[in-house]
């Protein structure tokens, strides 16, 4: 198998399909929550990235066909003063997985994390997906602590769209 990853271009329309079908057919799996992107979404998400100013998109081919994809954010580390990348989404479709993609889309990220200048690389990842943890501790991920703190958890508040919701 010939893989390749690169950047994605969001003006291209075919890398703005690729985004979205990769990371349609994750979230269609059962480890991804089952249900498919809505339509409201699928529109919105590659202007969204774009815009957003900090977003790193990587794509990872199988001669043409699009397998995987590696959506990132560049962020900031306050205690270190330096930039961090965060894999938000790792996607690789159903017959590509264990085969080197989600490894060679991780390696991408961290070149394109060390090349602007990122002191870590962080991400979340499901405590039961034990083949994507396996991954990541091999290529060096490890629970986040803090001096003799326990490890660092990953928590969400979903918040509505209503304005008195703090209220």
């Amino acid at each position: 198998m010939t893989l390749s990853i690169r950047k994605a271009n969001f003006e291209d329309p075919s890398d703005r399909a690729a985004i979205i079908e990769v990371l349609d057919t994750y979230a269609s799996d059962p480890v991804g929550g089952g249900k498919p992107l809505t339509e409201d979404v699928r529109k919105r998400l590659v202007p969204a990235l774009r815009d957003h100013g900090n977003a790193l998109v990587l794509l990872a081919f199988a001669s043409e066909q699009a397998v995987g994809v590696a959506i990132c954010f560049i962020g900031l580390s306050t205690f270190q003063a330096r930039p961090l990348l965060n894999i938000h989404d790792l996607a690789v479709t159903p017959e590509y997985r264990r085969k080197g993609t989600g490894r060679a889309l991780l390696i991408e990220a961290e070149r394109q994390a060390l090349s602007r200048g990122c002191c870590k690389l962080t991400l979340e990842v499901q405590e039961d997906n034990l083949p994507a943890r396996a991954l990541y501790e091999r290529l060096g991920f490890v629970d986040f602590i803090v001096g003799e703190s326990a490890p660092t958890r990953f928590l969400c508040k979903p918040l509505g769209h209503r304005e008195d919701a703090l209220a």
